[in-house]
């Protein structure tokens, strides 16, 4: 079962390939693999919830030789949310292109691309090898690299090159990493690094703990790596921009908050990281205030965002990470929410320039209502999913210390920011006279724009994921709880070690 989530997005991306001719093949494949991928990640959630992490030894040889996939409940839960994020995105896509270009047009390059991404995510959630984590971001970026530049303009597309440039250094700095990892310890598996690593000086061990964050925190869009993500996104397509705000951060953050607490294991709060998740949570909010393009604005908030959890794993403690768990399962499906959002809302204007909308909340009221909701999840207003991640946040911050606390201020500070931000989008887009739809500046790109009018699987398919999130929030007493248990066992780390190495024998040091 560990092995499905990765193999049935490849065989469907294959599947998908072949029946290129058949559009209707095409999208049954997508969405019957992607909620196959949706039942398999939360029977692994309930199973490693209950007994602790399954782990899949692949071909045969046990670890530290072998590799193994191992599905503990911090990437069952990830791996359940971002499953669910992706079939609502694919769905909106398929209604997107069947509202575009008809229902006989099929797609040679978008379906496969797709779920190969899916394949990607999945094996970077359940890896607990190093290097097989290397190749489950180059999957994804692959795909990725597809997905944004596909028919697309000649300015998309040096857009797109700054994201291919960037990918590919952070590829490059993630191989010399794993080279100097091996070098030093001889073993790319996680759970034998653990071991590993506590054996070497300090000095080794805070330049691969450096490394590691450098190179996951490119790909986490954190302040001051984070310039290549507001070029990027507002480029892509509508589905496309969704699935890589709700999807790619937190991946990266979440190769970050298991190598750290993993192999770097830490009694104190990490003062590099607290002053990083300021700089993030700030500059990202105050970049968003200064956007007209409604596209740069969110790009920015999820630069914002991305600090809270980076803060959470600043903390270094049990509380601490489950908070930023519990904000990255949040934030995958309201960040992804928010952009096909601005999706449909550009499809109805014809433009992504603040100062030239108005008035939606006369002409598609059911459409204030969709970017309502996921807006005030983001800013953390009562009693949404935002809020209660965030209070866990807080109150972890509160409980660690001087610095932590000041630093929980901080967090406060970027949420009213935030709000304030997504005011401004809401009576720039909904208040105000309705204004005539702008005419597509580019109507040979990807999308089609400035239609007046939202079709309803499109609107629907966002309204599924709108419900996702605020199912988040109606059982965050559940979710708390089992990312409480998360963030337990991973500073405690034994579960882990135990699950891929088996118990160490009496004498043998762990």
């Amino acid at each position: 079962m560990l092995a499905l989530p990765v193999l049935l997005p490849l065989l469907g991306a294959a599947v998908t390939v072949i029946g290129s001719r058949s559009p209707n093949l095409q999208r049954v494949v997508g969405i019957v693999v992607l909620a196959a991928v949706s039942v398999i990640a939360a029977v692994l959630l309930v199973v490693a919830d209950a007994g602790g992490p399954v782990v899949a030894a692949l071909g045969g040889w046990a670890a530290p030789v072998g590799i193994a996939l191992v599905a503990d409940r911090l990437s069952a839960l990830l791996l359940l949310v971002s499953t669910l994020v992706t079939l609502a995105v694919l769905v909106y896509a398929i209604d997107q292109r069947i509202a575009d270009y008809g229902r006989g047009t099929a797609s040679t390059t978008f379906h496969p691309m797709y779920l190969m991404l899916s394949a990607g995510v999945s094996l970077a959630y359940l890896t607990g090898d190093l290097f097989t984590l290397f190749v489950a971001f180059e999957i994804m970026l692959t795909a990725s690299y597809v997905l944004i530049t596909r028919r697309t303009s000649a300015r998309k597309i040096r857009a797109g090159m700054t994201y291919v440039t960037v990918s590919l250094l952070s590829s490059l700095l993630f191989l010399t990493a794993i080279a100097f990892v091996y070098a030093a310890t001889g073993t790319v598996n996680l759970a034998d690094l653990a071991n590993r690593v506590a054996l070497l000086p300090p000095g080794p061990v805070t330049v691969l703990g450096l490394m590691l964050l450098l190179v996951f925190g490119i790909k986490a869009a954190m302040v001051p790596l984070h310039f290549w993500l507001p070029d990027s996104y507002p480029n892509a397509p509508g589905p496309v921009a969704a699935l890589f705000a709700g999807l790619l951060t937190k991946v990266g953050f979440y190769a970050m908050l298991r190598t750290q607490t993993l192999l770097f294991p830490r009694e104190e709060p990490w003062t590099l990281l607290l002053v990083l998740a300021t700089a993030t949570m700030l500059l990202g909010a105050l970049g968003a205030l200064a956007q007209n393009d409604i596209n740069r604005l969110l790009s920015f908030l999820l630069v914002s965002h991305i600090g809270f959890m980076l803060f959470g794993l600043a903390v270094f403690d049990a509380a601490g990470v489950a908070g930023a768990a519990l904000y990255a399962a949040h934030h995958i499906t309201v960040l992804a929410t928010l952009f096909l959002v601005s999706g449909l809302i550009t499809r109805r204007t014809g433009t992504v320039q603040l100062d030239e909308m108005g008035g939606l909340l006369r002409t598609s009221p059911w459409l204030a209502v969709l970017y309502a909701i996921p807006a005030l999840t983001l800013a953390g207003v009562p009693p949404t999913a935002g809020f209660v991640a965030k209070l866990a946040l807080l109150q972890a911050g509160a409980a660690a210390g001087l610095w932590p606390a000041v630093v929980a201020g901080v967090v406060i500070v970027a949420s009213l920011l935030t709000l304030y931000a997504l005011a401004r989008v809401w009576v720039r887009v909904f208040w105000g006279e309705p204004r005539a739809a702008l005419p597509d500046v580019d109507p040979d790109d990807e999308v089609l724009v400035g239609t007046a009018r939202t079709p309803v699987p499109m609107f629907a398919a966002t309204a599924g994921l709108v419900a996702v999130s605020l199912a988040i929030a109606v059982f965050a007493g559940p979710l708390t709880a089992v990312t409480g248990r998360a963030g337990t066992d991973l500073l405690d780390r034994e579960p882990y070690l135990v699950a891929v190495l088996g118990a160490p024998r009496a004498g043998e040091p762990r």
